[in-house]
């Protein structure tokens, strides 16, 4: 398993790129397009594809949501990629859903270490974020309150993603549960 467990991790990183410099740049669809590719392979190689559907939609809702209180609320400030106001870009929706990929394959061990996932969740959420601004994709006016909120967030929402991914698992095997 290791060897679907370092694709998946590679592509993730290769779409969290492609959409944070590409919106760095002002061309947010680039990145959203190499983003969907990739989702769109995970989804493609998964034994029971409409799971996977299921945890990538729900992951985009909650990003969607989340992130567009955090605009609302002056915390974020995307440059590019913005479809209506106070709301969160599309890119980053499509970065949850990203995100959404490795929930079975390089992130399913934390499906068993739920605390572990809040506390991961606390700490590189919101470095994802800072590594994000630094590349110019976005901008935090309120340091403090925006990361101490996104920590919060993330701390919150890894490890319900997480325990969701257990019964959307389009990667198990349906008799043992277990990764091909």
């Amino acid at each position: 398993m290791l060897m679907p467990n370092l694709i998946n991790f590679i592509l993730f990183q290769i779409g969290w790129f492609a959409c944070v410099l590409s919106s760095a740049a002002g061309h947010p669809s680039l990145g959203a397009l190499i983003a969907g590719a990739i989702i769109a392979w995970h989804v493609w190689q998964a034994r029971r594809p409409s799971q996977e559907i299921s945890l990538i939609l729900v992951a985009m809702l909650i990003g969607m949501l989340w992130d567009s209180l955090l605009v609302w609320q002056s915390l974020l400030n995307y440059h590019s990629g913005i479809l209506a106001t106070d709301t969160a870009p599309y890119w980053i929706v499509i970065m949850w859903a990203l995100f959404a990929t490795t929930l079975n394959l390089s992130l399913g061990w934390l499906k068993q270490h739920l605390l572990l996932a809040s506390l991961l969740g606390a700490i590189a959420g919101p470095l994802a974020y800072y590594a994000g601004a630094r590349l110019g994709a976005l901008s935090v006016p309120q340091p403090l309150p925006a990361y101490l909120a996104l920590a919060i967030g993330w701390a919150v929402f890894t490890p319900i993603l997480s325990r969701l991914s257990r019964r959307l698992n389009g990667y198990a095997d349906r008799l043992t549960g277990e990764l091909a």
